[in-house]
């Protein structure tokens, strides 16, 4: 285990063994779960077994009683959907014969108590904790809270130094994106062919098992379309038309697509600031190496300054970054985007429970001009005490300030500057 990255959820996991009866790791097939669960396992002992073994699932099957109160506790149960309702009722029975903490770890990768066919809740006895691919901070072994650091501007300010990281040193970064089986892959035609086989083992497997998808052929297709309009507000027409199928089939792949982890959507940040607010959600493809596989980016093509996938790639990175960050961050913020009718766009709002508010955008560029705060101004404006930073996120080197509350960040802030080990 030794020469493995450290993720920064097994900490976060250990607590919430210690303090839940139920704690369930979610998060996208070869993601790291297993591993994550194997290593718990390594630490706290009791019992675990993974359904995607067929052994264990015709156990599970046969007896799913017996198959759950089996073993000594923690009871970790990786791709614990395969097991079915059954699996699920049967756990929930033994929870609530015992208010115990730590009983049981569940993993799956799919949201499957979102799952139509798994309809038992577990609410009150469970705990949720997301695992996605690795963040560029667990790649580059950072210690950075950067959702943390993005409230508290001056330490920001005074704590990233200059940026080493070059274009094209990004650009490898967001094009090998997280998966760790993808990222020893060093060939970019070998790397798109593991996304190509990924993409239909989780369409005909995963998403097989709880929906009937009479047009399997088109989903993968329908993630194409996605990625490549990564960072636009979901349009069911425009994509219905493409794929020639109606709008609720559209709608249905693109929550089996979200069930599955391979996309999510990024709502609209709500405020009472303006009537003419755009209310539609922004998708994304959640994770920027296979966004880059889906649209066949050319690593050294999309380096250039000006290639048309650059913008696009940079932002679903900067999703992806924030969402993987903040599933262990310090602090509790939602992350929303903003839109109106008169044209004012703001990439990134983060939003703390208590308010306040840290706005981002996007740049794929290495320079920062005043104009690219304008969004931002507007919006601290109108919000006063409650706004603590805008910040455009680019490639440049130099950490600026643009006034008291705004600041140019190199987008290796994000991971502290570190490079790849």
């Amino acid at each position: 285990m030794s020469n493995l990255l450290p993720r920064r959820a097994l900490s976060h996991l250990n607590e919430r063994v210690d303090a839940f009866r139920a704690v369930v790791v979610g998060g996208p097939r070869q993601a790291g779960k297993t591993t994550l669960l194997r290593q718990l396992h390594a630490e706290r002992g009791g019992t675990f077994a993974t359904l995607d073994d067929p052994t264990v699932l015709q156990t599970v099957r046969a007896d799913p009683s017996g198959f759950a109160g089996y073993g000594s506790a923690p009871r970790i149960f990786d791709e614990v959907q395969r097991g079915g309702n059954d699996l699920l009722l049967a756990v929930k029975r033994l929870m609530d014969l015992d208010d115990a903490p730590g009983q049981f770890v569940l993993s799956g990768s799919t949201r499957f108590l979102t799952v139509p066919t798994l309809s038992e809740s577990l609410a009150g006895r469970a705990v949720f904790v997301d695992l996605w691919p690795l963040s560029a901070a667990e790649r580059t072994r950072s210690e950075v809270d950067a959702p943390a650091l993005l409230f508290d501007r001056e330490r920001l300010l005074n704590s990233s130094p200059a940026s080493q990281w070059g274009r094209g040193d990004y650009f490898k970064l967001i094009c090998e994106g997280g998966y760790p089986e993808a990222i020893r892959i060093r060939s970019e035609s070998l790397r798109a062919d593991w996304f190509d086989s990924y993409v239909s083992t989780v369409v005909l497997r995963d998403v097989a098992e709880f929906a009937d998808v009479r047009h399997a052929n088109l989903v993968p297709q329908l993630l194409r379309l996605v990625a490549a309009r990564s960072g636009s507000n979901l349009v069911f027409s425009d994509l219905a038309k493409s794929l020639e199928l109606n709008h609720a089939t559209v709608r249905d792949y693109l929550g089996y697509l979200d069930i599955v982890y391979l996309t999510a959507k990024l709502p609209t940040w709500s405020t009472n600031l303006t009537s003419k607010l755009i209310k539609t959600p922004k998708a994304y493809v959640t994770d920027s190496g296979l966004t880059a596989s889906l649209l066949g980016a050319d690593l050294e093509a999309v380096s250039a300054p000006g290639h048309p996938l650059a913008g696009p790639l940079v932002e679903t990175f900067v999703f992806a970054e924030l969402t993987r960050q903040l599933t262990v961050s310090a602090i509790r913020a939602g992350l929303h985007f903003y839109r109106d009718r008169d044209g004012r766009e703001i990439d990134f709002v983060l939003e703390r429970r208590d308010g306040t508010v840290v706005a981002i955008e996007v740049k794929a560029s290495a320079t920062v001009r005043s104009d690219s705060f304008k969004h931002l101004h507007w919006l601290r404006d109108r919000l006063g005490d409650r706004f603590r930073a805008g910040y455009v996120l680019y490639l440049g080197e130099e950490l600026r300030p643009f006034g008291p509350d705004m600041a140019a960040v190199p987008l290796s802030a994000l991971w502290g500057g570190a490079h790849l080990p």
